[in-house]
């Protein structure tokens, strides 16, 4: 018979979506979690009575100085930290053309460089206790980039590349990492994007947000399956490095790499052409 280990999880953006469902999961199971969201409210309404095992934090992970003092908390609380999972994100649409400065690198802090502060902060913890599993979320968009998402192809192309570096780093340590790249899941997400303020009519951005906003609670991912295969990885011996998640990822990305392989093989003979005689 398998016996229980509660381990304490980390996770970030857990007000709704996959968040909140993966700190409801693990909560009914047993575990601790530190749960920080910008807004925790709905955490203390829903789930009030696991106050002894939830720990809200109120928290901007775009600040590393917040971040810092939210991972000396827990600590101080919990006394250590097995799980992070950085989850928070958003998305913005709109064109490369039309996005401010400022809107693009708002995403990239909130969709790379939160999860940079998160990794950075939380690592002298795992690495004294020589354990810890890092499971950073990345999306579709970190495969194929699409257009109109020039921002959050970026950060979560990132997220993907951070973390591939990041393992290599850390498994020295005992510490596994595990980047995950779901599809369209019925959550708020589609709620939350966000669009250039900016418009130029040639790129169709309106008729790009009332496509998104009729999609929106038609997804076919299931949140609360995406928050049962999170914990399975957790509790796995040798996780996978690289995890896409839902019907409508896995096929596309298969693609995407086979047809790389076969521009690779087209223009080999430029490719392998820069060395010296």
């Amino acid at each position: 018979m398998d016996t229980f280990t509660q381990k304490t999880w980390f996770i970030t953006g857990t007000s709704k979506g996959l968040g909140l469902d993966l700190t409801k999961l693990l909560l009914s199971q047993g575990h601790k979690v530190i749960a920080t969201s910008r807004d925790t409210s709905i955490l203390a309404e829903e789930l009030a009575e696991f106050k002894e095992t939830l720990l809200p934090i109120k928290l901007d992970i775009t600040s590393d100085r917040a971040v810092k003092n939210a991972i000396e908390y827990a600590i101080e609380k919990f006394g250590q930290i097995d799980v992070l999972v950085n989850n928070a994100g958003y998305c913005l649409v709109g064109s490369m053309e039309e996005m401010t400065d400022e809107e693009f690198r708002d995403t990239l802090n909130v969709n790379l460089f939160g999860t940079v502060n998160t990794i950075r902060n939380v690592m002298p913890y795992m690495r004294k206790q020589e354990s810890g599993h890092v499971i950073n979320i990345s999306s579709v968009s970190g495969y194929t980039g699409n257009a109109k998402a020039a921002s959050y192809n970026a950060a979560k192309f990132g997220v993907i590349g951070l973390t591939e570096g990041f393992a290599k780093e850390v498994e020295a340590f005992g510490i596994k990492a595990t980047v995950v790249a779901p599809g369209q899941f019925r959550t708020a997400f589609m709620d939350s994007l966000q669009y250039v303020k900016n418009r130029i009519g040639v790129y169709g951005i309106d008729e790009a947000e009332k496509l998104w906003s009729s999609m929106s609670g038609k997804q076919n991912g299931d949140p609360q399956k995406l928050a049962k295969v999170i914990v399975k990885i957790a509790e796995m011996e040798q996780p996978p490095l690289h995890l896409v998640v839902g019907t409508d990822v896995y096929e596309p990305v298969r693609v995407k790499r086979k047809a790389e392989l076969d521009e690779m093989k087209t223009w080999a003979s430029l490719s392998l052409s820069t060395d010296f005689d």
